[in-house]
């Protein structure tokens, strides 16, 4: 039963929560945390920069369709999704919840998970490893635009340039540093794995506190009743499944081998955290910041869970396979 129990990050998720709702920040110390928020997701993204190895981009760049797959999942079917099922989805939710739900399906693949259960699974991780790699680099300049087009699309209002320069200021050119450094630093920060995660979950945890601090200010828990939170998480389910029944078929459809076809629904099937709470910092400053990031707070932990399933029922099948040869 412990995989079914949430894990230390999302119980500091829950106590974030928790803490802005009792102290919600104001004033002076809601620019300071700002502040401090701002320098935390800049470190962040240069460190990933530092981390990523160029030779294990260039060594998996071979497997250009398995690649392509991954990204249109992650970039063509899940906004697909959300806009073709709006009739279905948007009468479970208020309409900043929807808003939030469309930018959860134009955000980039996890990296650190994605790769973990393709392992766990024994499927190519040298694959993930590029592809849930270039989704994220993608998503600085592909989940601006497509955010651009579902909320002009959707009635919300347009996406200013001003957002686009503050997402490449703030988040690729740290990580552009990063790649530069990367060549002095490189092998500190892949050995320092840890440091990053703490740097990682500390930046979405100061994220989290300021949004849901001027949220609560707002009156966001006399604007979300309990009907309303079952039905985000019912939204959050039915995407998930959707994607994993597509990536799984569509991966074997395509005639891709067991090891591709786990990688692809590893990689295809999820939505990062990380890169989804700073970015909606930047483009939905004048929303309520709280309800756009909590769809992505819980899709999170559904698919940590359901993938964590996912992955050892894989792996059983591949090693029972591997034993009846």
């Amino acid at each position: 039963m412990r995989r079914f129990l949430p894990d230390g990050f999302t119980l500091s998720l829950i106590a974030t929560v928790v803490l802005a709702s009792l102290l919600p920040c104001q004033g002076v110390a809601a620019r300071v945390f700002d502040v401090a928020t701002d320098t935390a997701i800049a470190l962040l993204f240069f460190l990933h920069g530092a981390k990523l190895s160029r030779d294990a981009v260039v060594a998996g760049m071979t497997n250009w369709r398995l690649h392509l797959t991954v990204l249109a999942s992650t970039f063509v079917l899940f906004p697909l999704l959300g806009l073709l099922l709006k009739p279905v989805l948007s009468p479970l939710v208020t309409p900043d919840l929807y808003l939030g739900i469309l930018f959860l399906c134009t955000l980039p693949s996890t990296v650190q998970s994605s790769i973990a259960f393709t392992s766990i699974a024994r499927g190519n991780v040298p694959a993930a490893i590029v592809g849930a790699s270039a989704s994220s680099l993608l998503g600085i300049f592909v989940t601006p635009l497509l955010v651009g087009l579902i909320i002009a699309n959707s009635g919300h209002g347009g996406l200013s340039w001003h957002a686009v320069g503050a997402i490449v200021v703030q988040l690729f050119l740290p990580f552009v540093a990063g790649q530069v450094a990367q060549r002095w630093i490189g092998d500190w920060a892949r050995r320092r794995a840890t440091l990053l995660s703490y740097v990682d979950r500390g930046s979405i945890l100061l994220v989290v506190y300021t949004a849901f601090s001027a949220a609560v200010l707002q009156g966001l828990w006399h604007q979300l009743p309990l009907p309303v939170l079952a039905g985000l998480l019912v939204v959050n389910a039915v995407l998930l499944a959707l994607a994993l029944l597509a990536t799984r078929y569509g991966a074997r459809a395509l005639g891709f081998a067991k090891e591709d076809e786990i990688t692809i629904v590893f990689c295809g099937s999820k939505k990062s955290l990380a890169s989804g709470v700073p970015m909606a910092k930047v483009l939905f400053a004048g929303h309520p910041l709280g309800l756009i990031v909590l769809p992505i707070m819980l899709f999170h932990q559904i698919q940590l869970m359901t993938c964590a399933v996912l992955a050892r029922r894989y792996a059983v099948r591949r090693e029972t396979a591997a034993f009846a040869r």
